[in-house]
């Protein structure tokens, strides 16, 4: 599925893509190849969230842990101002000294009893103990990414969690996403506090940092990009002003080799439109700009009285199944002003000052250069808008343009595109996918849905690519490359000769790569893999690309001495029974040969081939020249990185970051199996406190910390997708949090929904979800490890609808919960649900079943609700909390409902997260820690 099809489900940013996984806010759609991809250009890159590419992919998310050091794009998240819910308890802001997150309103002091802690109750915003507090406020390692040339390493300076005041400002929420009006950005984007360069010197080592300086004081800097040749990067800068408020955003660039910024723009007039894409380089000297008109003028004022009602027609009876999403377009005032906020003004800029206008200011979505730099690809959006869907699916409108500025031809006009069914792998109709050949100079390619973009519908072949010049000649059409039996995810390019061309079908999970010869219509086309998705043991792993002097990525083919194979590099995740074990395979298209030529340190670490760093110069690529960048890990060591070069394969370590949590360095980290009562095979992640010795210290309390999986198949539930080595990631309201206060922690038992055949898994739901847990409950009891009588369980977003679930159908198993988040009324989303394609009307069953709102009669075990009131994602209103607290409360249930103001789905300012951890903390400390009743009571 490209970009587009992510926003047609209403994600309105870029999202982390973990193993290449299509991701629909919190649940896996569908696993496609993991092509592997270069070391991210910059994690400060451009959200595109309209651009059609999605193959080759331009940023790797490494590692996990937040607080460790990463490599990925920023986020902006969204939040609102003002409070839905009058009649609950609604925090305050108390100020105290406690302000290591340098917020006006920060928290007060938790060190207390817990008798004082419940006289206290409703005295503002808290802070958890310090075991807990101290982890939270260490400072945050760099974000790191790597030169075109691979010859210097960006160290992004972060800061610590953000104060509530950012994440009160006034946004509005329109088409599917959240505007700061007053910068024109999407809303709360982080940002990086410093930039450093770093040379990576011939020994493999870094040379000293270099500060880009010039920088206005207390600078934000976002987007930091690459020029093609390396020399100079872009980025945006904003400042505090002194109302408090945060300016717009200006465009600098600076030079790498000395370190020295300076604003692209002379004029003091010419600020960034952010709202979707931003800037991108055109050639090594010029820029092509979304700016904010200047003759733009003031918003448009929402006029006091009505022209008249609001009014939604389907007269002509069209079917228009949309899921629940959030901040849709309401009135003709929301479209003018959607529409103001987003029209942008593109400008050429050059390094040398000149400024050029070009084409008409319009909703600009995203830009995107050819690989000879002759040509853009220009998207936009335009009216008429809808009520019904988010902006990905307003009429879109795709342009080729001369680099210069001038109009070439109109690719396509997609309508408005409120009928896209709700089955999995259904699409938009029309022209799809759109994006230059990586290894061409100006070749397009697209895709177009034989189906009517339904899943239901059954044809052959489902989906054809095609190819086209940039400018073809009058009498030239499109040239068919390859049909599809499934549903189009993806090219890998490398040549004439090669090309890898993936497909895949959600409800069969199958999943396959062709070998295709895109200059050769003679050569037979032929399937080099084809398998589940779900089976990770067969996973061959991607292929490595190598940049290309434009800055395209295609696949690296490597040579061996006298040897005339075509043979690509595999980069693996290595899945095992035992734990992955990544891998990199030197993999011979033609035959299907393989060797392994590295593998993972099984024994103590767990490392992965992160990027090929031997493609800096043009040429072919010989195996005993080999250079690539590797990670390592183990459960004590948080992640370092290296240079490995054949045919030695020393690693010289590159970096030396300190360790994150010192305080739970030595932590203990294993994987455990267990079969539930039908025979499935399952794991998780037991985590034990520093120190700890069951035979001496005798079992303790116990989190479970939950989230499900849904398979086709049992064999497929019961496969470890884990290393036993990996380094314990501690994020800013992780789980594991609650090792410091010596709780066991199992993080992520293995639930898996199975539907065998045509089964629809959510169908037995319910019964696998007991069952499931049962058995790693009785697991972690019959280790030792956990006392019967003080075992919680707890969950984000679907894991809090699982969580509530549990509590109402298995309350012989735990003594408390903790749900954040999370939607516990299914009948609120009637048009489907985490990978469920049927309606509420079509399954009402499975809705009401599955729905915690329906048994809030059978709960009888303290629950704690923990919801931020502006949630923004579409499954998980922040009135479900609201409504599933009512519900608990009219039957007498002990529970709490804490609603975090400002915030959205997942929690950001540090008085929210530090409030949350007390509240957990309290919650555990009070009905597990102090729970001497048998669980069945």
């Amino acid at each position: 599925m490209s970009i587009d099809g992510l926003l047609a489900f209403g994600v309105n940013a870029v999202t982390p893509f973990h193993q290449n996984a299509i991701v629909e806010r919190g649940s896996v759609i569908m696993s496609l190849p993991k092509v592997y991809h270069r070391f991210s250009p910059s994690p400060f890159l451009p959200n595109k969230p309209f651009s059609s590419s999605t193959l080759p992919p331009k940023s790797l998310s490494i590692p996990k842990n937040s607080r460790n050091c990463r490599f990925h794009k920023n986020k902006p998240i969204k939040t609102m101002a003002t409070s839905r819910f009058h009649n609950l308890f609604r925090l305050k802001a108390v100020v105290s000294s406690e302000n290591g997150g340098g917020a006006p309103n920060a928290s007060v002091s938790s060190n207390l009893t817990l008798d004082d802690q419940e006289s206290a109750l409703g005295s503002g915003y808290r802070i958890p103990p310090a075991e807990i507090r101290d982890i939270i406020d260490a400072p945050p390692l760099p974000e790191l990414s790597l030169s075109p040339q691979r010859d210097k390493i960006l160290f992004h300076k972060r800061r610590s969690l953000p104060p509530l005041s950012e994440l009160a400002r006034p946004e509005e929420k329109l088409a599917g996403i959240r505007i700061d009006g007053k910068r024109n950005t999407q809303s709360r984007m982080s940002f990086s506090t410093g930039v450093g360069i770093h040379n990576l010197l011939d020994d493999d080592t870094l040379g000293p940092e270099m500060e880009i300086h010039g920088l206005p004081d207390g600078a934000k800097i976002n987007f930091v990009t690459w020029s093609i040749d390396g020399q100079h990067l872009s980025f945006s800068i904003r400042v505090d002003e002194e109302d408090g408020s945060c300016s717009k955003l200006r465009v600098w660039v600076a030079d790498v080799e000395t370190g020295k910024a300076r604003p692209l723009f002379q004029s003091p007039d010419i600020y960034l439109n952010a709202i979707f894409d931003n800037f991108v380089w055109i050639d090594n000297s010029t820029l092509l700009v979304c700016t904010i008109p200047l003759s733009r003028g003031n918003p448009p004022k929402k006029p006091l009285v009505p022209s008249g009602p609001k009014i939604q027609s389907n007269e002509q009876k069209t079917v228009v199944q949309a899921r629940t999403y959030q901040d849709l377009l309401k009135d003709e005032y929301d479209e003018d002003l959607f529409e103001y906020y987003a029209t942008s003004q593109l400008v050429l800029a050059s390094l040398d000052g000149t400024v050029k206008e070009v084409g008409p200011p319009a909703l600009y979505t995203s830009i995107d250069p050819s690989p000879d730099q002759k040509y853009v690809l220009i998207y936009s959006i335009h009216r008429p808008f809808s009520f019904t869907v988010p902006c990905g699916r307003f009429p879109k409108k795709v342009d080729v343009w001369t680099a210069d500025g001038k109009f070439v031809r109109e690719l396509c006009d997609l309508p408005l595109a409120e009928d896209i069914p709700i089955a999995s792998s259904s699409v938009r109709k029309g022209m799809r996918s759109i994006s230059w050949r990586a290894d061409k100079p100006s070749t397009l390619y697209w895709v177009e849905t034989q189906d009517g973009g339904d899943a239901k519908v059954e044809v052959s072949p489902r989906d054809i690519i095609y190819t086209q010049p940039a400018e073809p000649l009058e009498v030239e059409q499109p040239t068919i490359l390859h049909k599809l039996e499934l549903r189009y995810g993806g090219i890998s390019w490398c040549d004439d000769s090669l090309a890898l061309v993936y497909e895949s079908w959600y409800k069969t999970r199958r999943i396959r790569t062709w070998v295709i010869s895109p200059g050769s219509s003679d050569v037979s086309l032929r399937i080099l893999f084809d398998r589940s998705s779900e089976d990770v043991y067969s996973d061959p792993g991607s292929p490595m690309l190598r940049r290309t002097p434009v800055g395209t990525y295609v696949i690296a083919k490597i040579k061996k001495q006298n040897d005339k194979g075509t043979y690509v590099l595999l980069n693996g995740s290595g899945a095992t029974p035992q734990g992955n074990i990544p891998f990199l395979d030197l993999f011979e298209i033609n035959t299907g040969s393989k060797e392994r030529i590295w593998e993972s340190k099984k024994e103590k670490y767990f490392e992965r081939v992160v990027d090929l760093m031997s493609d800096q110069n043009e040429g072919e690529l010989y195996i005993n020249q080999l250079k690539v960048l590797t990670s390592r890990e183990s459960k004590t060591e948080n992640t370092q990185y290296y240079i490995q070069r054949w045919p030695e394969k020393k690693a010289c370590q590159i970096t030396n970051f300190p360790h994150p949590h010192p305080q739970l360095a030595t932590l203990q980290r294993g994987m455990i199996r267990y079969k539930r009562k039908d025979g499935v095979q399952l794991t998780a992640t037991l985590y034990l406190p520093p120190g700890y010795d069951p035979s001496r210290d005798g079992p303790l309390p116990c989190l479970v910390w939950l989230y499900p999986g849904q398979f086709k198949s049992k064999e497929a539930a019961g496969q470890v997708r884990d290393s036993p080595n990996e380094f314990a990631g501690i994020d800013s309201t992780s789980s594991h949090l609650w090792l410091a206060r010596r709780f066991a922690i199992l993080h992520r038992p293995t639930v898996p929904i199975n539907g065998e055949g045509k089964e629809e898994a959510k169908d037995r739901y319910m019964e696998q979800l007991v069952v499931s847990v049962e058995a790693a409950v009785e697991e972690v009891i019959r280790r030792g490890v956990a006392h019967p009588n003080k075992i919680a369980v707890g969950g984000h977003s679907y894991g809090a609808f699982m969580t509530a679930n549990l509590l109402a159908h298995a309350p012989h198993l735990f003594c408390c919960g903790v749900a954040r988040s999370g939607a516990y009324n299914r009948t609120l989303t009637p048009f489907g649900f985490q990978n469920e394609d049927r309606t509420l009307w079509e399954a009402t069953n499975t809705y009401i079943e599955m729905s915690p709102f329906m048994s809030a009669n059978k709960i009888k075990k303290p629950i704690l609700l923990i919801h931020g009131e502006e949630d923004d994602n579409k499954l998980t209103l922040a009135m479900q909390s609201d409504g599933f607290f009512n519900a608990l409360k009219g039957h007498g249930a002990l529970s709490r409902l804490v609603i975090l103001p400002h915030e959205s789905h997942n929690y950001l300012a540090r008085e929210s997260i530090m409030h949350v951890l007390w509240e957990t903390d309290r919650w555990l400390q009070k009905y597990c820690v102090s729970n001497n009743k048998n669980a069945d009571t």
